[in-house]
């Protein structure tokens, strides 16, 4: 009896279904927008490429299936349950949004999102961010800087910043090992809020008096802020305490026991039970009156999940691909690894990309690569930078998108959005990879 159908199995058209998911996402908001904006019609784009591929993969590799089955749960898990958590946070106080206090916020998100991931930051603090920027006229920039500091690049630091980094640390990277990508991180998080700091100045200069009058209110009210909900803050603490739990405990117990596969296997159905428990508690203990004052909705969270329902089973044959050929893409520098992760990362999952091109590192010779802990920093931060290329790239980028959506904030399209990255981050890669991984 033979084993699974290798990678080889799924042809270079196999990916088709998956470049036409994206399409779809990118053109469908500009030409049926109002079709577009139903979770229901979302699912149906979802399941019409998706699903397929699912049939496929059931019947070339059902191996191959579980385990995207289980990396689904898995992060829908830790969305879901930040989302519900965070959702029972309200920050309650006056921030008025001047351009010195956005690029403040920035920063500071920058920071939390290695106390408590870039889902968890971004969860926190994109509802006071639009609450703080309510008057502002502009705010297109707002939310894709967001997406840039908070959501993204200043994840880099800790292993529970940014998913790509969680999975190195199952797979034997020490903890602390992040903190040495102190030079990267610093650099970009600079240049992104420098570059956020001079927009804003120049867009706030150029609103109507209207509104400066309001800020200029604002700027005068206490600047006081308090925190409610606090039983969720402690959940927010339980749900990184799992996640660490699950790489520092659960994944060596199970490894001794059931080998790499099995430790995979327990650890993810560890996050999904612990996690789901802790949004139902949130759910649970948490007033009403708070997730009112919030606008808390499940229509991002539905969005999200429908939507990335679809782009898991879709990206299937292109993660089989790589897999299978990534060794014959002549990749052996820094500066190709961080391009090569970057570049798939802004389209696939940055994640299971991450793994991929870490897996293809372990065969590099010092002699070919220079040292192993550049090709590792390279792959890093190739997929955490570039995860803020698209919308797609990484979780809480659609989250984000969503929420702002929801407030009533016009956000930019897939393509537009794509174009400020291009325009603002691709510099900013280009320089990093002269100064770091050259």
């Amino acid at each position: 009896m033979s084993g699974p159908t290798p990678p080889a199995a799924f042809p270079a058209w196999s990916v088709v279904p998956f470049a036409a998911l994206l399409l779809s996402i990118a053109i469908l908001p500009l030409v049926a927008e109002r079709w577009w904006h139903r979770n229901r019609n979302k699912a149906l784009v979802g399941i019409v490429f998706g699903f397929p591929i699912a049939a496929w993969t059931a019947f070339l590799d059902p191996a191959a299936l579980g385990h995207t089955g289980l990396e689904y749960l898995a992060f829908l898990s830790l969305l879901g349950s930040l989302f519900i958590v965070a959702g029972g946070i309200e920050v309650r106080g006056n921030l008025p949004g001047t351009p010195l206090v956005n690029t403040a916020l920035l920063g500071f998100g920058a920071v939390l999102a290695n106390l408590v991931g870039t889902t968890g930051a971004s969860l926190l603090l994109i509802r006071p961010w639009l609450r703080a920027n309510r008057k502002r006229q502009r705010r297109t920039h707002l939310i894709v800087f967001f997406i840039f500091v908070v959501s993204n690049v200043g994840g880099l630091l800790t292993p529970l910043g940014d998913p790509p980094l969680f999975l190195g640390f199952l797979h034997g990277v020490p903890f602390t090992w992040t903190l040495s990508l102190w030079g990267p991180w610093a650099f970009v998080v600079s240049a992104c809020l420098l570059v956020f700091a001079v927009l804003d100045t120049t867009f706030y200069g150029r609103e109507k008096v209207a509104s400066h009058v309001a800020s200029a209110a604002e700027e005068q009210a206490p600047m006081g802020l308090s925190l409610h909900g606090k039983r969720n803050v402690v959940l927010l603490l339980s749900i990184m305490a799992s996640v660490d739990a699950g790489g520092a405990w659960i994944a060596p117990w199970a490894t001794a026991r059931w080998g790499e596969h099995g430790s995979d296997v327990a650890t993810k159905i560890f996050q999904i039970v612990v996690l789901s428990g802790l949004a139902a508690a949130s759910l649970a203990a948490t007033p009403p009156a708070i997730r009112k004052a919030n606008e808390f909705s499940w229509h991002p969270f539905v969005e999200v999940a429908v939507l990335f329902a679809g782009i898991f089973a879709a990206m299937i044959p292109a993660l089989k691909l790589l897999s299978a050929n990534g060794s014959s893409l002549n990749v052996t520098q820094p500066w190709q690894y961080f391009w090569a992760t970057g570049s798939l990362s802004a389209f696939l999952d940055n994640a299971p990309t991450y793994l991929a091109l870490y897996s293809m590192a372990q065969y590099l010779t010092d002699e070919v690569a220079g040292p192993t802990a550049r090709v590792h920093a390279a792959i890093s931060c190739g997929a955490v930078f570039f995860g803020a290329m698209t919308y797609i790239g990484n979780g809480p980028n659609f989250m984000v998108k969503a929420i702002a959506e929801h407030s009533g904030v016009k956000t930019p399209s897939f393509f537009r959005y794509f174009g400020w990255s291009l325009a603002v981050l691709g510099p900013i890669f280009v320089a990093v990879t002269l100064i770091f991984f050259r």
